[in-house]
């Protein structure tokens, strides 16, 4: 019976498979030096990368030279997107909200790991994402990653841990320091490598900045997310000037970079508004509208430039209409002539007579139209009314530079459609669980959010810890609690206002799990579990829901059947009974239920013969369940 990794996707693993399906030529063996003993040999696959690149002769730059963008700690970062962990999401029930209905995924701890956690049950599942991540002012904190820097810096000093190794919050990253590009670079790259493997292929990030670091993100989006998947650089007033007093120009704005999955992206229109709705001063049985003459003017508009779209017409009164241009010469219509048809069977052509003279135009019809969203968002909440936001929701302000409500919504109602999921792993205060159920709530819609915030400390003296919160993770909860509670006591249970809160954590296993050939037979027999004493069933269901790469966020239920505790997690998609010495009634009834999934406690059966048993048992009854112990 085959044994659970419980750790996370080895990316290298994953990149050789995909150079393994076009150049299979290309992927040999080696020797594993780490695996390999003196009495047993293994190996593993690599790619040739000599031979890859005369695969590739054409396109092979020559010589050292070529156009690329780099930083100290690059190629640590990507080492360490690749690299597997052995941490776990465990589930906090106790303070979550509906837990058993709710769609909503909040999720504490550092989201490198976080993002690792989801690749599998989230691949190609996230519609949206949205993060605002430090902007490098040299006023902030940059988590330090143990890549980012070498053994004895990380375990010694540069002041990014403090006399008891923990965390030092306080640090910031000064533009002093050395690699005061290269840390934040880092920091920011990893992470987008992970998340974009969760877009789905018509995704989007967006992704806020400033000045400090836009031009380095968007080299570093170019090289993840193509160049060609660009979308734009929205220019964003803020309503907050800074830099008053220094030596360059008062900032009044900042950024939002947006790059798509692939090519099949298109982005929502916007509503109009009441200026926008001004110009359509027409009216007729079918609404409101605006005329466009059909002749083509400005550039291309003459004949010769599309010969078929120069045809007659005739007018109301049977007058033979062609497009001339004012000045005289041959222009064109702006259709082809089926298309012309079409437009009159669709009550689309206006005929005008101006001074004996014959004008077409063509009606453009108010309802349902939307507008293209451009570059320069001026007329948005800024970021003081942001702030306002949050002081009305908890009395006093206890986050700083929030992020308006009116512009993540925005974001949200032009890059997804009801049912998809938005994500954003800087979270913050939490601002973008109240924009989705805000829209929600409007739309009667059921977006779903995935958050991740580090469980940074609050500082001390600040309001929010005057406030009694420890961490920004507890502003961000109870900002949900709040906004959810608003929009429960308006009566509408149609929305879903739950959150399913994790933690990450170490990993569910002991060290002896992953590496039980170091160990003797009798410490092996010495350890009472290979598992972590402080876990529970649900901390293990939750550790296989995601090795197995389903979502965190469906319904499961647990019963107890000849005395052992069994879950059934998504009506069979995975069935998992963790107790000892389960009984073979027990094992067959799971079979019967043939789930695609089944997961056992290695110590749930009394010996090697029992276990195979059990695999005898589920080939007889459902032999396509994959069936696993931990």
């Amino acid at each position: 019976m085959e044994k659970m990794k419980m750790e996370t996707v080895n990316g290298v693993i994953q990149n050789i498979d995909k150079i393994a399906e076009i150049f299979p030529n290309c992927v040999t063996e080696i020797l594993d030096e780490e695996k390999s003993t003196k009495d047993k040999k293994c190996y593993k696959r690599a790619v040739n990368f000599e031979l890859l690149k005369q695969m590739l002769s054409d396109i092979t730059l020559e010589g050292d030279e070529a156009y690329e963008f780099t930083w100290v700690g690059k190629k640590a970062a990507i080492v360490e997107a690749n690299k597997p962990i052995r941490k776990t999401l465990r589930p906090c029930i106790d303070k979550s909200i509906d837990w058993d209905k709710t769609e909503h995924i909040y999720i504490e701890g550092d989201n490198l790991f976080a993002l690792k956690l989801l690749q599998e049950s989230y691949l190609g599942a996230i519609k949206l994402i949205y993060i605002d991540p430090p902007y490098n002012t040299g006023h902030d904190f940059i988590y330090p990653d143990s890549y980012m820097m070498d053994e004895d810096e990380y375990d010694d000093g540069t002041g990014y841990f403090d006399e008891n190794n923990n965390v030092n919050y306080s640090r910031e990253n000064s533009t002093s320091e050395g690699r005061y590009h290269s840390d934040w670079c880092s920091i920011i790259y990893s992470r987008l490598l992970l998340a974009k493997n969760l877009l789905t292929q018509d995704g989007f990030i967006f992704i806020s900045i400033d000045d400090n670091e836009v031009s380095n993100l968007r080299k570093i989006c170019d090289e993840v997310f193509g160049s060609t998947n660009f979308r734009g650089q929205i220019t964003r007033a803020t309503g907050t000037p800074t830099g008053q007093g220094n030596d360059k120009l008062v900032s009044e704005v900042d950024y939002i970079l947006i790059y798509s999955k692939s090519n099949e992206c298109v982005l929502n229109g916007l509503p109009f508004s009441e200026e926008d709705e001004k110009i359509y001063n027409l009216e007729d049985e079918y609404g409101r509208y605006l005329n466009r003459p059909l002749r083509k003017t400005g550039g291309e508009d003459r004949r010769e430039d599309r010969p078929s779209m120069y045809y007659p017409i005739y007018s109301p009164d049977g007058t033979e209409v062609y497009p001339i241009a004012p000045a005289g010469y041959e222009s064109r219509w702006r259709c082809a002539e089926s298309r012309y048809k079409e437009l009159v069977d669709e009550h689309r052509i206006d005929w005008k007579n101006e001074n004996g003279t014959w004008k077409v135009y063509q009606k453009f019809y108010l309802e349902g139209r939307t507008k293209q969203a451009s570059n320069l968002w001026t007329g948005i909440e800024g970021n003081k009314k942001a702030t306002i936001t949050v002081k009305n929701i908890f009395g006093k302000n206890v986050f700083d530079f929030p992020k308006p409500i009116e512009l993540l919504k925005r974001i949200i109602k032009i890059a997804t459609n009801d049912g998809d999921i938005i994500m954003d792993f800087y979270s913050g205060s939490a601002s973008t669980a109240q924009a989705v159920l805000e829209i929600n709530k409007e739309c009667k819609g059921n977006r779903k959010y995935i958050l991740v915030q580090l469980e940074e400390p609050c500082k001390e003296g600040t309001e929010a810890k005057r406030a009694g919160y420890e961490t920004i993770c507890d502003i961000g909860e109870d900002r949900i609690r709040k906004v959810s509670n608003e929009i429960s006591n308006s009566n509408d249970n149609s929305i879903d206002t739950g959150v399913r809160i994790y933690r990450v954590d170490e990993g569910n296993m002991n060290d002896i799990y992953y590496s039980a050939d170091k160990y003797s037979q009798g410490m092996v027999a010495a350890m009472e579990s290979n598992i972590k004493a402080d876990r529970s069933d649900l901390d293990l269901l939750f550790g296989c829901v995601l090795e197995w790469g389903l979502p965190l966020s469906l319904p499961y239920f647990s019963e107890v059947l000849s005395g052992v505790k069994v879950h059934t997690y998504n009506n069979g998609d995975l069935i998992a009974c963790f107790d000892e010495n389960v009984p073979e009634d027990v094992v067959k009834e799971i079979a019967k239920r043939q789930p695609l999934r089944a997961v056992f406690r290695d110590s749930s059966f009394s010996s090697s013969p029992a276990k195979i048993n059990v695999g005898e048992i589920f080939k007889a009854i459902t032999p396509d369940t994959s069936v696993k112990v931990i």
